[in-house]
């Protein structure tokens, strides 16, 4: 089981690392790693087991943030509003976004991460809407589209593949400048 004490914090040389694509078929320990993946964030949105395992709540988790240098995201979105499906709930291997809209948004109360432990001000500017490409545990391929702030978290959990840090987005100088066409997401 995943708690907080194997979330790697920043710092660590392996979130700054472009993580290995995964082979298929998938080995019993990637399986493995999906699925309490998908266990942590579940645990860490029920409030009396995230209170009693000191979890942070959270909607997505890298492989890379377990220490895990692999291609493998875990995605337990609730939805937020009557037109989102209930909730996104998946892992994802190998994903790459394949296209993205050239219109930007970002969260007005910035992001968050689990593998960072201090609060960083400031706006993080994501494409709203985007197209990924990704394998499911048989190996199929598969696209899916996702707009708004699924899109920004799916961005979140793809940058962290890559050996990129949501704050590495925010303009150092004027961290809560934005264009007038950035849409801020409440």
């Amino acid at each position: 089981m995943i708690t907080m004490d194997n979330i790697i914090r920043e710092g660590h040389p392996t979130l700054r690392r472009s993580a290995d694509l995964v082979t298929f078929p998938l080995s019993a320990e990637d399986r493995k790693i999906a699925a309490e993946m998908m266990e942590f964030l579940s645990n860490s949105q029920d409030e009396k087991i995230a209170e009693q395992l000191n979890l942070r709540a959270g909607v997505g988790l890298a492989a890379p943030q377990i220490d895990v240098s692999k291609r493998i995201i875990a995605l337990l979105i609730p939805g937020e509003y009557e037109d989102d499906p209930p909730e996104l709930a998946k892992v994802m291997f190998n994903p790459k976004i394949i296209s993205h809209s050239v219109e930007s948004a970002c969260l007005k109360g910035g992001e968050g991460c689990l593998s960072v432990d201090r609060e960083v001000p400031g706006f993080v500017v994501r494409h709203s809407r985007i197209t990924v490409a990704y394998q499911d545990a048989e190996g199929a391929t598969h696209k899916a589209r996702y707009k708004g702030y699924t899109a920004i978290v799916v961005q979140h959990e793809i940058d962290h593949l890559n050996g990129v840090m949501f704050y590495d987005h925010i303009n150092e100088q004027a961290p809560f400048a934005v264009a007038d066409d950035i849409i801020i997401i409440e």
